[in-house]
């Protein structure tokens, strides 16, 4: 079993920064991507930022230029620095990988808790 454990959300003012971290535990033999999604009520979750074992990058338009992800492969981690924070980047930000347990197999997925944010006007 893999888990993931995010941290570092919070309530934050519009225009202020906060960086939310992933560690993932377990089983792990190679981790493949790391990301970040959002979840509202009443809306779709959707994709903010991912990263791949070589720091391949993709980002939501509406953080480009905001956010910047990263990933510390020695520790299985991923952080995401949010920064210029606005009312709209309120959500449930939730941690997702894509990894292996062995070196045969298909890769697996699997999510964290999530992690609370509100940005206030």
């Amino acid at each position: 079993q893999v888990q993931l454990v995010e941290s570092g959300g919070g309530l934050v003012q519009a225009g202020g920064s906060l960086r939310l971290s992933c560690a993932a535990s377990g089983r792990i033999f190679s981790i493949n991507a790391m990301g970040w999604y959002r979840q509202t009520p009443g809306k779709q979750r959707e994709l903010v930022a991912t990263i791949t074992s070589g720091s391949g990058t993709l980002y939501a338009d509406s953080v480009k230029g905001r956010f910047t992800i990263s990933r510390d492969n020695a520790k299985n981690t991923v952080y995401l620095q949010m920064n210029s924070l606005k009312p709209d980047d309120t959500g449930v930000y939730l941690c997702n990988a894509v990894y292996k347990s062995r070196w045969s197999g298909a890769p697996n997925d699997v999510w964290g808790q999530g992690t609370q944010v509100t940005v206030s006007s």
